[in-house]
């Protein structure tokens, strides 16, 4: 059987001077033959040969073979380069002749040329081969990662409902659980996040923030930055809403309190009239 979107080997059933065909089995029908170009043949080939080769559909529509190698396949992901923008969406350069389309309607964020973009291979419903940025149910769930482990996560989609989406060593399904997502993510963003827990299911659940006693070093020397750049007054203290504090840091309420505490324990601060004061 051809299959589309993947490489196979294949046996070379006759030759011609526009390349050969190939088929899977010797007595296979004209439908079950597909033909690899003239300039694509390796040197010597002869009838009964095997190949290895990749199927995909050329600029007509028409399938055809290549012993180039892809740099993805049907139900894998890939980080590829975004080569030209149309309207009807993006070209992606993934090591063939003709160029794979990114639809619209498959892109999670707005991407432009020269943009490096992790997506998956997949068929539509027109039998040809297409990206897509979605590629939730295409990510693996057998990491070799156990909890506390720092790991490298590209964000690939932002869900109010869920959190923030990424992508492990850009092959693993993990998750930023909406009440830890605090902060500014972009879809495309590379980021350090720590394994906090791995499912039952294999999926990662992990968090950008170091552990607590880590954390708060990082985010008191956070705060301190903004008072000095707002020479040495912030305009809001512990007791502000947590909105305020996320938009302006970055950091839950909590993180915040624990954070300012260490610095009027350690007198590099102090609090009056709603405001945090440095103390330098």
């Amino acid at each position: 059987m051809l299959e589309l979107g993947k490489r196979q080997t294949l046996r070379v059933l006759k030759k011609q001077d526009f390349g050969v065909y190939l088929a899977e089995d010797p007595k296979a029908k004209k439908e079950e033959q597909v033909l690899l170009p003239a300039r694509q043949v390796p040197e010597g080939v002869e009838i009964g040969d095997k190949v290895e080769v990749f199927l995909y559909r050329d600029s007509q529509d028409r399938l055809i073979a290549t012993v180039n190698e892809p740099k993805i396949e049907v139900g894998q992901t890939a980080v590829l380069r975004v080569k030209e923008t149309t309207r009807i969406g993006a070209f992606l350069d993934w090591g063939l002749e003709k160029d794979l389309l990114l639809p619209f309607h498959e892109q999670t964020a707005k991407v432009q040329e020269g943009d490096e973009v992790l997506v998956a291979l997949y068929v539509d419903k027109s039998s040809r081969l297409c990206a897509t940025m979605k590629v939730y149910h295409y990510l693996q769930q057998d990491s070799p990662y156990a909890k506390g482990d720092m790991v490298t996560g590209r964000i690939y989609e932002i869900s109010r409902n869920f959190g923030v989406f990424l992508a492990v060593d850009d092959k693993y399904s993990a998750l930023i659980p909406h009440k830890d997502a605090q902060g500014t993510f972009v879809p495309g963003e590379k980021i350090q996040v720590r394994v906090v827990q791995v499912r039952a299911d294999g999926k990662l659940t992990v968090s950008a923030r170091q552990k607590a006693y880590l954390q708060m070093d990082a985010d008191a020397e956070a705060i301190l930055r903004a008072i000095r750049e707002e020479e040495g007054v912030l305009s809001f203290d512990d007791k502000a809403a947590p909105e305020l504090i996320n938009a302006k840091f970055g950091m839950s309420k909590a993180a915040f309190k624990r954070a300012v505490g260490r610095l009027l324990k350690e007198r590099k601060i102090r609090l009056a009239d709603g405001q945090i004061y440095l103390n330098e």
